[in-house]
Parts: C-alpha cells; structure tokens; sequence
C-alpha cells in the first residue's frame, strides 16, 4: 500500500515547528539575510503523479548552491565523461569555498558540487553555448515544466559585489589553466545561475529526473541518460551537503544537495523527490529544520537507499 504522503508531511511540519527558526540565518549575500528565519515548507513529487505539499512549499526562494546539480547535468549532456579531466568526484571534507585543496591537487577542484568544481563546469558550459545562465534556466524550466522559473538579478548582483573569495577561487583556477574563458564572464554566469528563484513544488518536480533515470515525467523528455542520473544521484550521495555528507547519510539516507537559502532536495530513485526549505542553517550551512524534516522523512516511510 503506498504511503499517504500528504498526511505525513503535515505531520512532519507539525513535529518541526519548535525547531522552525532556530539555526542562523545566512548573512553571506544581503538579500538572502532580509529572509524570515520562520519560513518552511515542504513538497514531495511521486513518480506515479502525486503532489503533497505543506507550509510554504510554493514560495520562491533563492536556491543557491542547489543550482550546481543543473550544471552538473548540462556539462555531463555536452562533454560526458570529458568534464572528469578538469574535475574530481571525491568528498572535500573542507568548506565548499575553500581554496587549500586547489594548489595541492593542481587547480582540478574536489568535486563538482563545490564552488571551484560548479566554476570549471560553468566555464565548460560557457564554452559549448555562450551564455551557461540561459542554458541552465532552460534546463531547468524544461525539467520541471514550469516556463515561469526565474533568475533573482537582486540576488545575482549581490553576489557579485560580495564575490570576493568566488574571484579568487576562478583566478587561481586560471593559473593552473583550468578556466578557458574570461574569469568576469564565468563569474557572472555562476552568480546568475546561484540566483535562481524557485519554490519547493518546482525543486520536486525539476530534480524527478534524478529518481525516473533521466526522464522528466511530466514531459517524458531525456533530461539525462539513465547511467548519467545514476552517476549524478552517487554524487550527491557522497558530496551534496557540504562537509556534512557522513550525518546526512547517517540520518536521512538519500541522496540530496543544499543550498545556503536553506533549501535541500533529496532523491529516492524510482519513487519520489522530495524538497524542503527552511532559512535557519546549522553549523554546515544546511537548513537545521529541513534536514530535521527529512530524516523524519524517512523514518515515517521506511523507505530509503539503504
């Protein structure tokens, strides 16, 4: 019998109130400190069609570092397995802007989901269509049905004049001549990409690919290939929350990627998506209540990849 999802996401929204805005609130890029630490929501997407959604699951917020999964996607659709010549796919085990591990390994970043690693795959992208923003928001509008998903110019401006260290990670990627256009040109195209404004309902529905091997259902267009989604959702698995993919494997079980606006998605191939946002961040930068929510999750529908 399958589980009745609405019901256990209004239970589960229920059980983390009290942890609902606790956390920080990310103060790294102003529009995103402006946000009430009191948002959250939540949205699951199941491959036989179902919707649940709860709290502010159709609010838009800004997704951040989540957006490094839709680059992975793309850069994988244009060169394959070329794009693992500039790139790793190993845990960092260091924060997600460091740059200690670049000089030691030879300006070829950690792994993809990093912002070096999200960098080189921009410039990739850039290199095979000129404009790597409109690439990816085409992507993802086509991924998951919604021609309306829009870039937050607000929030891609102020990254860019907080940049400070994103400059110096493409700078020293450009000296080691893993960066083959203009470092203003890449940059503005990743802060544009990171300043992607989408709700929880959207992420459900935009990362489905990753659980129906590929395959967008709504549409049925390949968004990948099958061996592509299963490499993608292995990446997430080991690399997707910053230096916190141990805890998160340990108490969630899914595969899933975060995002500094407090959002995180998580994939269980074959069955569901299911997307939480929350702002207030635990000391990883992962949203404290959404990873609270999810773990109940997956507890509530014993249903997990291990």
């Amino acid at each position: 019998m399958s589980p009745d999802y609405q019901s256990i996401l209004d239970e589960i929204r229920d059980e983390v109130r009290p942890h609902v805005g606790t956390g920080r609130v990310t103060t790294a890029i102003p529009p995103l400190a402006a946000v009430p630490a009191s948002r959250f929501g939540m949205a699951l997407r199941a491959l036989d069609g179902r919707l649940a959604t709860t709290g502010d699951a159709r609010v838009e917020f800004s997704i951040q570092s989540i957006a490094k999964v839709f680059v992975l996607t793309l850069a994988m659709r244009l060169e394959g397995d070329g794009i693992w010549r500039r790139v790793h796919r190993e845990p960092s085990g260091n924060p997600f802007n460091s740059l200690v591990q670049l000089e030691s390994e030879g300006g070829v970043p950690r792994n993809p989901l990093i912002n070096a690693g999200a960098i080189v795959l921009t410039d990739l992208v850039t290199t095979h269509t000129g404009d790597a923003a409109a690439a990816v928001l085409d992507l993802v509008r086509r991924a998951a049905g919604n021609p309306a998903i829009r870039i937050d110019p607000h929030v891609a401006e102020a990254e860019r004049e907080v940049a400070h260290r994103n400059r110096a990670l493409a700078h020293f990627l450009k000296s080691f001549g893993n960066l083959h256009n203009d470092v203003e040109r890449v940059l503005d195209a990743y802060f544009h990409v990171c300043a992607l404004s989408m709700t929880c309902v959207d992420l459900a529905s935009a990362f489905s690919y990753l659980a129906a091997a590929g395959r967008a259902p709504g549409s049925g267009e390949d968004i990948a290939t099958p061996r592509q989604a299963k490499r993608i959702n292995a990446i997430l698995m080991t690399c997707g929350v910053y230096d916190a993919a141990g805890d998160f494997a340990y108490r969630v079980g899914l595969p899933g990627k975060s995002g500094i606006g407090g959002g995180i998605v998580t994939v269980m191939p074959g069955r569901f998506v299911a997307a939480v946002w929350s702002p207030g961040l635990d000391e990883a930068g992962n949203s404290l209540a959404g990873t609270l929510a999810l773990e109940r999750l997956t507890t509530k529908t014993g249903v997990s990849i291990f």
